[in-house]
């Protein structure tokens, strides 16, 4: 009786390993990102910190996706303007809110050299999103705009990606740990009765 005791305390301890030990702390959240104008046509994915700051808005950490077909190769490090858009700093911050950008926005290059930065234009008369977009060559500052580079209003979304719920997990948890003692339980019937067999013989 005392060795099933034991036994079933290591698997409850094996159990928990497996589950939590495999399980990253949850630090980040993941979001699905898209805008959309005149010529224009971006989506891809956001990593953020799993908690927002006061006004509710998450720090952008990573950037997947594309623009026009070009990859997205980076995110512009916060505080930091895009080439070619000085010296107006990016943010990196993202909502839920109505208002899902700052008036600072976000920013990231692509293969093709570019780089991009939508943003919340407040200013406007209706305010809305624009994107600033900076293509070579580029000359540094944002008086300086080329015919390739534009400033278009954009329709902008952002959407946390749906993760596992913790009652998942934790149903996970209850079934691996009320599976242990009946699975020790058959092992040791199993022993046991190759052992009486054993004697017949």
């Amino acid at each position: 009786m005392k060795n099933l005791t034991v036994a079933t305390a290591t698997a409850l301890i094996t159990t928990f390993g497996l589950v939590f030990g495999t399980m990253p702390a949850a630090s980040a959240l993941s979001w699905n990102w898209n805008y959309s104008g005149t010529g224009i046509a971006a989506s891809g994915t956001f990593i953020t910190d799993d908690t927002p700051n006061d006004l509710g808005f998450y720090l952008i950490t990573g950037i997947t996706g594309t623009r026009n077909g070009e990859t997205i190769t980076g995110l512009q490090a916060a505080e930091t303007p895009i080439p070619g858009n000085e010296p107006f700093d990016v943010d990196n911050l993202i909502s839920l809110n109505t208002q899902q950008l700052t008036g600072d926005g976000f920013g990231y290059s692509t293969s093709a050299g570019n780089y991009s930065s939508p943003f919340f234009a407040s200013f406007l008369p209706t305010p809305g999103y624009l994107e600033v977009f900076s293509a070579p060559p580029i000359i540094p500052g944002f008086e300086n705009l080329g015919l390739e580079d534009s400033e278009l209003p954009i329709s902008f979304s952002a959407t946390i990606i749906t993760v596992p719920e913790p009652s998942s997990i934790l149903s996970l948890l209850v079934v691996g740990t009320l599976g242990a003692p009946s699975a020790l339980k058959r092992s040791k019937l199993s022993k046991f009765t190759h052992k009486k067999l054993e004697k017949v013989s």
